[in-house]
């Protein structure tokens, strides 16, 4: 059930969960496998993928930017 939750939660830096990250949908809960799905050709889905690897390694750039700029801003403001 823990994993269930981590996996589930939305970040705050990338805005996704780490399951959507991973294979780019929602984690489902008690789904129906025999029902039939539509299968998405592989370049398809490895285009997917590298967009929404690109989008989460650069909320995560961002998000390391920003708490860098607000801690090198506070040493400033500690030395003074």
């Amino acid at each position: 059930m823990a994993k269930f939750a981590i996996n589930n939660k939305v970040y705050l830096a990338t805005k996704i969960s780490l399951f959507m990250a991973n294979y780019r949908r929602e984690l489902r809960i008690g789904a129906d496998i025999r029902k039939k799905r539509k299968v998405e050709k592989t370049t398809e889905y490895m285009k997917r993928m590298k967009k929404m690897q690109e989008e989460t390694g650069a909320a995560l750039k961002k998000a390391q930017e920003d708490i860098k700029r607000q801690v090198d801003r506070e040493r400033k403001e500690s030395k003074e």
